[in-house]
């Protein structure tokens, strides 16, 4: 049986309802990718990463809860998003505005130009599967997009650094997309009675195979950053906090059927935060 939403949020739901957790994900992975790379992310880089998750989070969650039907909804994320709608969306415009004030006057030309490329490449993805191919079984899956696409916005600045060469950013990236994924495959897997009642299309609705494919994936991953670790590369931080990341990943996923979806999909991007534990301690990458 669903839970409720006509009950108050837990006050440890507040940060998956206000899509606080994809941008805080976001920067802490930035800070580890471009320490690893002998760079710094800049407080622009910084600003303008985490106010673009969430506006690309908020957009999403803004039009699904507009499409669909008060008795359709199933989680309290999307039924704050259609009770506060407008008030939302003028707080949304206020923060694209600030976002694009200080891309102009903080990020350097390239940073400029990739973010926009990487900023047309969120909206087709949100145009193609909030609207155009909502339904259509055959779509790219979104998890895959998603992932793509947060961990592309986090290494785009430090990529573009002076001195920084992005071939040195490419595994370290490439792990963090495939912990993002694993986080969203598994999300589909606890989720997919939601997503059927959204008339949403989702990894776990699309493919039979998904559900043991997405439980195996975190330990895999975790085996990988491991063996990583031991040879020394990607950087060691990196691959320590992939690692960890991966095994607690796998272990929200085994406490799913006891603690709850809600419960679960928090953890979920909780343990992505990996890497505020050496960046907190100051460690070498």
């Amino acid at each position: 049986m669903q839970p409720s939403v006509s009950k108050s949020a837990p006050w440890w739901l507040w940060p998956t309802i206000l899509s606080l957790d994809a941008p805080a994900v976001a920067l802490a992975w930035q800070d580890l990718l471009a320490r690893g790379a002998g760079s710094a992310a800049t407080p622009a880089d910084r600003v303008v990463l985490g106010s673009s998750v969430w506006l690309a989070y908020t957009a999403d969650r803004w039009i699904e809860g507009w499409r669909l039907a008060p008795a359709q909804i199933q989680t309290h994320r999307h039924r704050f998003y259609q009770r506060w709608r407008w008030p939302l969306f003028a707080g949304w415009v206020l923060v694209l505005a600030a976002d694009l004030a200080v891309s102009a006057r903080g990020l350097t030309r390239a940073e400029f130009q990739g973010g926009g490329f990487l900023l047309l490449l969120v909206a087709a993805y949100l145009l193609s599967h909030q609207l155009v191919h909502r339904r259509l079984a055959a779509r790219a899956p979104k998890e895959v997009c998603v992932a793509f696409l947060l961990g592309s916005g986090a290494a785009l600045f430090p990529a573009v650094h002076p001195g920084v060469s992005p071939a040195a950013l490419a595994a370290p990236a490439a792990l963090f997309m495939l912990l993002c994924f694993a986080n969203c495959a598994l999300i589909s897997v606890w989720e997919d009675d939601v997503d059927r009642r959204h008339g949403q299309t989702s990894l776990a609705l699309q493919f039979r195979a998904t559900p043991a494919l997405a439980r195996a994936l975190p330990w895999a991953l975790a085996a990988g950053a491991g063996a990583a670790l031991a040879l020394g590369r990607p950087a060691r931080a990196t691959a320590a906090c992939a690692a960890a990341s991966a095994v607690l990943l796998g272990l929200v996923d085994l406490a799913e059927g006891r603690i709850g979806r809600r419960a679960a999909r928090v953890l979920a991007d909780a343990v992505l935060l990996t890497p505020l534990v050496p960046l907190l301690l100051g460690g070498r990458p």
